[in-house]
């Protein structure tokens, strides 16, 4: 079996490979020269310089896995090679250096690459995607008080913007839509995102886009020196950090019919059209859903797994959508698949005085809880989470009921 992909949702496949009986030849092939390690924190503690120093010590903080689990996953790891491209006849997977890989079956676990501004690269500017990013951002923001411009309000820059702000830079968030995580928390509570950027030291600009990034000096001296707006505004800008989403990484798999529309097309257990091949994590569209979340990642490869070795799909990955992000000091956790329309309830506390205790709301449809969202409210959102699995397993139990009628 080959795993194309050395991230959480890889390490997680070839986990579920071993522990669902399979014996055999494992690869896992991976574009990063790093092992296995979490991505979450690299915009939070680690952006900040806790923990060791050194390099080796910095990527100890962060490693999913340990030198004991690596050899009784007895696997085969290939980093810092990319897959170049997927021969489907022969479930061959090639490598950038020349190699082919001949697999029983390929788990496809590319995850996903940050999106970049068109232009000129300049010095000063990055994207938040991997370890390296956070390193080459980690040092320049260690060489004293910067004026950073973080384009794009969502987790990743809301969370780049609170780890900025905590290191004693002047911030400035932009983003193009009304309210920052509108889509996804809808505009009810959406506004306590804007409030903590307010409550944490960020200046937040809202419903304008950026025309363009001006640097100073030429060729390969060029930096970053101010972000245009599109309403004419110049912000000026020491560092800018661009998080305007991901693109999933399947330009590799051009020309091996496999279905890819933003993301591999999959059906609900993670299985491709093409025989023994599955995908999972960033890089998955199951059942018409793509969900850049940990828990999709840690869910998903034990059901595609299962489904890769039974030869067919037998079970269906509907893992309860959850995030949580760290800002400003605050937690703020999300669960379950809220709709347009769905109304909003207050449990506990109170949107209005973020600081003091948090609040803890849900969405309702029909009567029905379909979601829920807290702030500094972690042990009654995780009991409204457990109901909402629990929920959901219900529903789920029902529905291959009545595929059996």
């Amino acid at each position: 079996m080959t795993v194309v992909g050395a991230s959480l949702a890889g390490l997680y496949a070839a986990r579920e490979l071993r522990a669902q009986g399979f014996d055999g030849r494992l690869t896992v092939v991976g574009a990063e020269p790093h092992q296995p390690y979490d991505r979450p924190p690299l915009s939070k503690d680690f952006l900040m310089g806790a923990g060791d120093e050194g390099e080796l010590g910095q990527l100890d903080q962060l490693a999913l896995t340990d030198p004991e689990e690596m050899a009784e996953l007895r696997a085969e790891w290939i980093l810092g090679t990319r897959a170049r491209a997927l021969d489907v006849r022969g479930r061959t997977v090639v490598l950038d250096d020349g190699r082919t890989l001949a697999s029983d079956g390929v788990v496809v676990a590319t995850g996903a690459r940050a999106r970049r501004l068109p232009g000129p690269p300049l010095a000063g500017v990055h994207t938040l995607r991997g370890l390296d990013d956070a390193l080459a951002l980690r040092a320049e923001l260690t060489r004293g008080p910067r004026r950073v411009v973080v384009i794009g309000g969502g987790f990743i820059g809301a969370e780049t913007a609170s780890s900025c702000v905590a290191l004693g830079h002047d911030v400035t968030v932009v983003e193009a839509a009304p309210l920052p995580l509108a889509a996804q928390l809808g505009p009810e509570l959406a506004p306590v995102c804007a409030g903590l950027h307010a409550r944490g030291g960020a200046r937040l600009l809202t419903g304008v886009g950026v025309a363009g990034l001006v640097g100073a000096g030429s060729g390969a001296l060029s930096a970053v020196r101010a972000v245009e707006l599109a309403d004419g505004r110049s912000l000026p800008a020491d560092v800018v950090v661009v998080g305007i989403g991901a693109t999933p990484n399947t330009g590799w798999l051009a020309g091996s019919s496999l279905a890819v529309a933003d993301g591999i097309l999959c059906d609900d257990g993670c299985a491709t059209a093409l025989p023994q091949v599955v995908a999972v994590g960033d890089v998955a569209r199951v059942g018409g859903v793509r969900a850049e979340h940990w828990t999709s990642a840690t869910e998903q490869p034990r059901v595609a797994v299962r489904n890769l070795l039974a030869g067919r799909t037998v079970e269906a990955a509907r893992p309860l959508p959850y995030f949580w992000s760290d800002q400003y000091g605050s937690r703020i956790q999300f669960a379950g698949r809220r709709g347009d329309g769905d109304t909003v309830r207050i449990l506990e506390g109170s949107p209005e005085a973020l600081g003091e205790g948090g609040f803890l709301a849900v969405y309702e449809r029909a009567g029905r809880t379909t979601a829920a969202l807290a702030v500094d409210r972690a042990r009654s959102f995780m009991k409204v989470r457990r109901g909402l699995a629990a929920q959901e397993n219900q529903a789920h139990q029902v529905n291959q009921a009545k595929e059996y009628v």
